[in-house]
């Protein structure tokens, strides 16, 4: 395989406590990690051939179905299986709906036993981004929004986790830039900031192409250029 292509990858940011003192699930990578070793990141990863044949249990927002479809060669639905995967394998958390789910795919039955199918309609697909040129390894990711209150697990309790994130916290997001963060996470930390108090799916998506200086950021759902400078 291509190290340095571009792979499709999900990612989860679960917000908690948004109306008191919000914070989102972060952990931090190995030392070793080829990709972001040792920065603090939210859980996600690269799309599995698996998470295509995942049936969701309800279905993602219209708008987030539809932003997600653009300039895509994966379904919507795949990216949301991605998302729900990879939260369940690097913390231990469930999202989806309790359900019998009897003959699961390969990687998806430590998920199944648990009693729950992954579900789409509590997700809201909130940034796109594609990691500059020039680093070891390219993803293509979209970021997920998901209420702490939807998770099926006791939001507490990493026991279940792999062991591919370390100091899995709830990180207060007024504390957030105090630890060592991606560049591109200290952007989704400025957009999930300003839509604490906004509970319904963006209109627009903030698409963090690096494939072209003079359309860098666009947006999806309109492709237009952002309308204010980045952290």
């Amino acid at each position: 395989m291509d190290k340095t292509a571009i792979r499709d990858a999900a990612t989860i940011i679960v917000l908690r406590d948004r109306a008191t003192r919000p914070a989102v699930l972060m952990g931090q990578r190995g030392a070793g990690a080829a990709f972001l070793p040792s920065k603090f990141v939210f859980p996600g990863g690269a799309v599995d051939p698996g998470d295509a044949a995942i049936a969701l249990a309800s279905a993602l927002p219209a708008t987030c179905a539809e932003r997600l479809a653009e300039h895509s060669a994966l379904t919507p639905e795949t990216l949301a299986a991605a998302a729900i995967r990879e939260l369940w394998e690097e913390t231990g958390q469930v999202a989806g709906a309790r359900a019998s789910w009897p003959d699961p795919p390969q990687g998806w039955r430590g998920y199944a036993a648990t009693g729950h199918r992954p579900a789409g309609d509590k997700l809201q697909f909130v940034f796109r981004a594609v990691t500059p040129p020039g680093r070891p390894r390219r993803f293509d990711a979209r970021f997920f929004l998901l209420d702490a209150a939807a998770l099926s697990t006791d939001p507490d309790d990493f026991g279940r986790a792999e062991d591919e994130l370390a100091h899995l916290q709830w990180v207060p997001l007024d504390k957030a830039r105090a630890f060592d963060l991606p560049f591109i996470t200290e952007v989704v930390l400025a957009e999930i900031a300003a839509r604490v108090t906004d509970t319904a799916p963006p209109a627009l998506v903030p698409f963090f192409r690096n494939d072209d200086e003079r359309h860098l950021v666009t947006r999806l759902g309109g492709q237009s250029p952002l309308d204010r400078s980045l952290p």
